[in-house]
């Protein structure tokens, strides 16, 4: 039963609550969820509040949409850890391109539970979303999502953030992110706003990568998701198996 009087968004708690079901094996691959009219009823709660928890559950790869016929549990995917730390305008130069950016959102939203967790917020602080699209030599590569602790970085409102971030977390708020802990990639469809930003054809596969940034002393400073044009990127790992 989702609570009423608590700080957490009600439709945090509904995601939380199926994907719950989902990893606990009480929904299975190919099962099909209540509509958004029937989760709306059962927990007394808006249909908008319904369907920003489904078209999370559904970016994040848990459940998939099927036209005409409803919201399915999604095919759960192998998992295997990479190790990734180089950033974007680096890689660029490392390709003899010359790496530019666009800020398309600077917003203060609030924390989930795992972002509270990831990056050991204090209670009470919220999250700072920096939504760029990079640039390699004029093509758009990526559409990159950073959010950062709302309270130890709320000053980055205040920069244009055009070059690299980390320059300017560096030389302006002495933070040198230095690593990167656990990352994930794995393969996506994009959404209208993706295939807008990235001028990409509808259909067309992006990377997807995610991954939490520390500096030299092991604290977090940002959790990084990047959805990447999937024809012009290419990853290489010398990792050991």
């Amino acid at each position: 039963m989702l609570k009423q009087d608590i700080s957490i968004p009600l439709y945090i708690q509904l995601k939380e609550s199926i994907r719950s079901s989902i990893i606990n094996g009480h929904l299975k691959y190919g099962d099909k969820i209540p509509t958004e009219l029937e989760l709306s009823e059962e927990h007394k709660i808006s249909r908008i509040t319904v369907r920003k928890a489904i078209l999370e559950l559904v970016e994040e790869g848990y459940l998939v949409k099927k036209q005409g016929k409803g919201t399915y549990v999604n095919k759960r995917k192998i998992e295997r850890k990479i190790v990734h730390f180089l950033s974007f305008s680096d890689a660029c130069k490392a390709n003899g391109l010359k790496p530019s950016s666009i800020v398309t959102k600077k917003e203060i939203i609030q924390p989930t539970p795992r972002d509270q967790k990831l990056l050991q917020l204090v209670e009470g602080d919220a999250l700072l979303l920096i939504q760029r699209v990079r640039y390699a030599a004029d093509s758009p590569m990526m559409l990159e999502n950073n959010y950062f602790s709302y309270k130890e970085y709320h000053t980055l409102l205040n920069e244009t953030l055009e070059g690299s971030i980390y320059q300017v977390l560096e030389k302006k708020l002495n933070t040198k992110p230095t690593h990167a802990g656990e990352t994930s990639l794995e393969i996506v469809r994009e959404s209208e706003d993706e295939m807008e930003l990235l001028s990409v054809a509808s259909g067309e596969p992006l990377f997807y990568l995610e991954s939490i940034v520390y500096d030299e002393n092991d604290r977090p400073i940002h959790i990084g998701k990047q959805y990447i044009a999937g024809d012009s990127y290419k990853f290489i790992f010398n990792n050991t198996i």
